[in-house]
């Protein structure tokens, strides 16, 4: 069987949110990626060239078909076409699952390039952080960029979508955020649960999720006072942070 013209459509057409949405799935592309999700995430479609096929014949999905390179180059949202492209089905992720108390989580407010999202998910999984909220005007996890960006953390890490001044109120957790008038990062007193709270690349942290925020971190430049950068790309931000709760922790 071979990768007709509706299928390459319907891989197409995951390029938009809504039609993420209306199907309830995502697209990965690209022998690494893929052979992680596999492991964890229920896959509707699998299409890849005979050699991909004959290195993991206990594949599991509800349809494999053998690609041709030139048709996965016209499905490919890649500019090079990989060995794999597969459709895997969205995970429920209702928000009355999440859990704050005794774990250290993420909050995305308004980060809006879904690269940057996507390498947050990496980080956040090198750093054993299992979960990140999401305010509803961050880009989609799901969004191609996003899913490969991740690196396969996107298996391992799990997104929320909501209001987060609804999901952070009457939690009681130290709920942390970097503004350029905190207290240093490196000076201050940090726990090994709570929320630490990312702000969009343009405008930072929005004042109604400020007025969740308990524990105001500066990051500092070195050395102190020379000329510098405005500000760190939120990405970069994320890495520097994530790795000084965990090196207090060791």
């Amino acid at each position: 069987m071979s990768l007709s013209k509706n299928k390459i459509k319907y891989i197409r057409s995951l390029k938009e949110k809504k039609f993420r949405h209306l199907n309830h799935t995502f697209v990965a592309e690209g022998a690494k990626l893929v052979t992680d999700l596999l492991a964890s995430c229920r896959c509707q479609l699998l299409a890849a060239v005979p050699e991909f096929l004959a290195s993991f014949p206990e594949i599991k999905a509800d349809e494999v078909i053998e690609a041709s390179v030139s048709e996965l180059s016209k499905a490919t949202f890649l500019q090079t076409a990989p060995q794999v492209i597969a459709v895997f089905y969205q995970p429920d992720l209702s928000t009355k699952k999440v859990q704050l108390h005794g774990r250290l989580s993420l909050a995305l407010d308004g980060v809006q390039d879904p690269g940057n999202v996507g390498t947050i998910i990496r980080i956040a999984d090198w750093f054993g952080i299992d979960q990140i909220l999401c305010s509803p005007d961050t880009a989609d996890i799901y969004n191609p960029k996003t899913v490969q960006a991740s690196m396969g953390a996107i298996a391992r890490v799990r997104a929320f979508y909501g209001d987060l001044v609804t999901l952070l109120s009457g939690k009681d957790v130290p709920v942390y955020g970097t503004f350029l008038d905190g207290t240093d990062l490196y000076q201050e007193s940090l726990s090994s649960d709570g929320v630490i709270v990312l702000g969009s690349e343009g405008k930072g942290i929005s004042s109604e999720t400020e007025k969740m925020i308990n524990r105001k971190l500066f990051i500092p430049s070195y050395p102190v006072g020379r000329s510098r950068s405005e500000s760190l790309n939120v990405a970069a931000a994320a890495a520097v942070v994530c790795a000084e709760f965990r090196r207090r922790q060791r």
